[in-house]
């Protein structure tokens, strides 16, 4: 394949690529040969089900925190529409619009662009090129973060756009505050996505759920004590809501750093400004498949 069509490589990984699996039967190529962790063939209905129950918990090891992670993460915002439920119809109107309006198309691209690493991460993991991972993070981090500073302007103006769409003046303007004080969840969207593509590529689900468990935890007490016990209101929920995903990043952050990821994270790099067209290219991709 012509390595000019492939702008996400680098010159490195090119000139050295990783060792390549040789065939030691001269039938290989036409012919499928097992090996260790290759299952034993299956005879039978109790061959079935036994490999089955093997099978399901590796599925499950991986996708069960998958899950839980992403439930936690959505409650954070049904946290705060509940507490606003209490505040008042107006303030539940705004938070609810806000999330679901606002926010919700941010999250939808962030997620998408960020799914990016998905491809990328696991196959640097597969090749063994696991210095790979901690620079397609990075480059992911100025990717999205760059699209974050285009997309403040959503919320910066969502009181026009609002109206427009035929929300009503009372309600565009709550909502339209309550935005501009979400600004700064935006950027951990940035952040929090290519982290988790990251952390997935090397099975560290567990660690992903645990943060997010303590998250929505806090989350719900401090949005029970500011917005209610001591009557804060919206102010307080965006606070609230703020520091809930940005905790999220700083401990996922604080996990990467402290050195548990091995050769994956080996520190900032200037590559990560390498091949940038390439990988905006895929990233909205990416965005366009899954939003």
């Amino acid at each position: 394949m012509d390595n000019t069509k492939q702008p996400l490589l680098d010159k490195h990984h090119l000139q050295n690529p990783p060792p390549t699996l040789t065939a030691s039967h001269p039938s290989f190529s036409s012919s499928f040969s097992a090996v260790e962790d290759d299952i034993a063939p299956i005879n039978g209905v109790h061959d079935f089900i036994r490999e089955f129950r093997v099978e399901s918990k590796k599925l499950w090891y991986l996708a069960g925190p998958a899950i839980f992670t992403s439930i936690c993460q959505y409650s954070i915002g049904a946290v705060t529409q509940v507490f606003a439920g209490h505040l008042g119809t107006i303030q539940l109107a705004a938070v609810s619009i806000e999330n679901s309006v606002v926010a919700g198309f941010a999250f939808g691209i962030m997620l998408g662009m960020g799914s990016a690493l998905e491809t990328l991460c696991g196959q640097a993991f597969g090749a063994g090129q696991l210095d790979m991972l901690g620079v397609y993070m990075q480059r992911s981090w100025v990717i999205l973060n760059t699209t974050a500073l285009a997309l403040m302007f959503l919320y910066i103006f969502a009181v026009p756009i609002l109206k427009l769409i035929g929300q009503t003046a009372e309600i565009s303007n709550w909502a339209g505050i309550f935005s501009i004080w979400m600004i700064p969840q935006l950027f951990a969207y940035a952040m929090n996505f290519p982290i988790q593509k990251f952390l997935q590529a090397q099975s560290k689900m567990v660690v992903m759920a645990v943060i997010a468990v303590v998250a929505v935890l806090l989350h719900t007490f401090l949005s029970w004590l500011l917005m209610l016990k001591l009557e804060l209101g919206l102010a307080a929920a965006a606070v609230v809501l703020n520091s809930s995903w940005w905790f999220i990043v700083a401990a996922q952050l604080f996990y990467i750093f402290s050195g548990t990821c091995g050769q994956a994270w080996s520190g900032f790099s200037w590559m990560a400004f390498r091949n940038l067209s390439g990988f905006v290219r895929l990233s909205l991709e990416s965005a366009i498949m899954l939003w």
